[in-house]
């Protein structure tokens, strides 16, 4: 495969500083999420994006109308097709993501449903890591299976082997997470696109819980990228948005007999897709399909994600500093009977870690109690920090027993053998000081162990006066 282009000037605009020439990587990563993107237009030179809260846009005349709806106009017509501040966010999220366009869309799932939508037709084939969100595994399994579309898992995301025997003559794409949810283990990203790539089929990651701060998959081979927006992107729990990014690194051309959308089927200009944009056919199409299923997101929720990723670095390292130090402390912990985090050096993802995610390791992890299912309740029940609800990357520390909400539609010997065990507990970690949280930790640790439902014990740190400082506990991020 092509290695990947850098951006065009315009894609990392910068508001006063003269950019012609300038490639993004020449820019640092904070002031690319403040400014990339960033050309306000009209008069008034507002210094925020401003929200184009409207369904519609005016045309000046007939003319403009046909225009824009024969596409020799690329201004704006629907908001479910375009709008402004949505493109902002488009633009500066491709920056980020190393990528030559992005699509916005409602949510995290709109945006794994529209690129895989855009790639297969009845009869074809995804290959799919067995270790990702149950959301986009119900997806895979369920709702694809009445399309005619057939899904395999591969057990382990990290045997390359089994990689190559599950792809297909009509495999159309394989699919897997940065940092899968909620185990934490570590794709090799550039091992699995290289067997993708082998097979002349697209590699496509969701990167929800790395971020473009931690990891970017493109730059490892990966064609196309995916993101619930409504997680760190966003960060504040107040909204709802996905992204699809295009690394343009596919060619679709060379695969036109697979991907007949994209490079057989003429548009009434006489051009396919792969002729008429070659860097970003896939992109285009895929535009075409969710304005098609409509998963438009509102402008205001656009607004909200850009405010959000403004802050993106920011939050995302001090989050994955602070779950280092907690996870450090649950392990040493007695009523603990293991944590699955790949900044630990017990972890085996741990050298995986370190190669793709030297910045930090994410701020999502699991941790299984001793004492099964009853231990969880207990504990669930007895965090006051933590807050009990189905989501990440919040600016605020989560808690979820995914055995009995995200996994509870599996069979149990489903979830055991995707380590879902009963005890585990699925903590997303937030902005709050990590001696707080520690001290949140241990005060549900202790009632658990004060309601007997297992040995679980009581750490030296539930000793009045004997608490283990987590600063104590601190050391570089990514540091062995």
């Amino acid at each position: 495969m092509p290695s990947h282009e850098p951006l065009a000037p315009e894609h990392s605009a910068v508001r006063g500083v003269a950019t012609e020439g300038l490639a993004p990587a020449r820019l640092g990563f904070t002031t690319r999420q403040l400014h990339a993107g960033d050309r306000p237009p009209g008069p008034h030179r507002p210094r925020a994006t401003p929200i184009y809260l409207t369904a519609g846009f005016e045309f000046e005349d007939f003319d403009q109308a046909h225009a824009r709806f024969a596409g020799t106009d690329d201004g704006f017509s629907y908001t479910r097709v375009g709008n402004p501040t949505n493109v902002a966010a488009e633009q500066r999220i491709a920056d980020l993501e190393s990528g030559v366009g992005a699509l916005l869309v409602a949510s995290g799932q709109a945006a794994v449903t529209t690129t895989i939508l855009s790639l297969v037709s009845a009869g074809d084939h995804v290959l799919a890591s067995s270790s990702i969100y149950e959301g986009t595994r119900e997806l895979l399994r369920d709702d694809l299976a009445r399309l005619g579309v057939v899904v395999d898992f591969v057990a382990d995301p990290n045997d390359l082997t089994a990689w190559g025997r599950g792809i297909r003559p009509r495999t159309k794409l394989v699919f897997a997470e940065s940092i899968p949810n909620p185990k934490n283990d570590v794709l090799d990203v550039a091992g699995l696109a290289e067997v993708a790539h082998r097979h002349g089929v697209p590699l496509v990651v969701d990167n929800t819980l790395a971020t473009p701060y931690l990891l970017r998959p493109l730059e490892h081979g990966a064609d196309i990228v995916v993101h619930s927006a409504s997680k760190f992107l966003a960060g504040h729990g107040t909204v709802l948005g996905g992204v699809v990014v295009d690394g343009g690194t596919f060619s679709w051309a060379e695969h036109a007999d697979a991907y007949p959308q994209l490079a057989r089927e003429q548009g009434l200009d006489g051009l396919t897709y792969a002729e008429r944009t070659p860097r970003t056919a896939f992109l285009e199409f895929a535009r075409r399909v969710a304005m098609r299923y409509g998963p438009a997101p509102s402008p205001l929720n656009a607004f909200l994600i850009l405010q959000g990723v403004e802050t993106l670095s920011l939050r995302v390292q001090r989050q994955s500093a602070t779950a280092l130090t907690i996870a450090r402390w649950l392990e040493r912990h007695p009523g603990v009977e293991s944590v699955d985090y790949s900044g630990l050096e017990s972890s085996p993802h741990h050298a995986l870690a370190h190669r793709y995610l030297p910045l930090g390791q994410g701020s999502v992890f699991a941790v299984t109690l001793r004492g099964g299912s009853d231990a969880a309740r207990v504990f669930t029940d007895s965090v006051r920090l933590f807050t009990r609800m189905t989501h990440l990357g919040d600016v605020r520390s989560l808690v979820l027993h995914p055995a009995t909400t995200t996994h509870v539609l599996r069979a149990d010997d489903q979830r055991i053998a995707s380590g879902i065990g009963p005890g585990l507990l699925r903590l997303s970690i937030g902005l709050e000081d990590a001696d707080d949280l520690v001290a949140d930790l241990d005060r549900a640790l202790a009632a658990v162990a004060a309601a007997g439902v297992a040995d679980a014990g009581v750490a030296d740190s539930a000793v009045p006066g004997a608490a283990v400082a987590a600063a104590d506990l601190l050391s570089p991020v990514g540091a062995s």
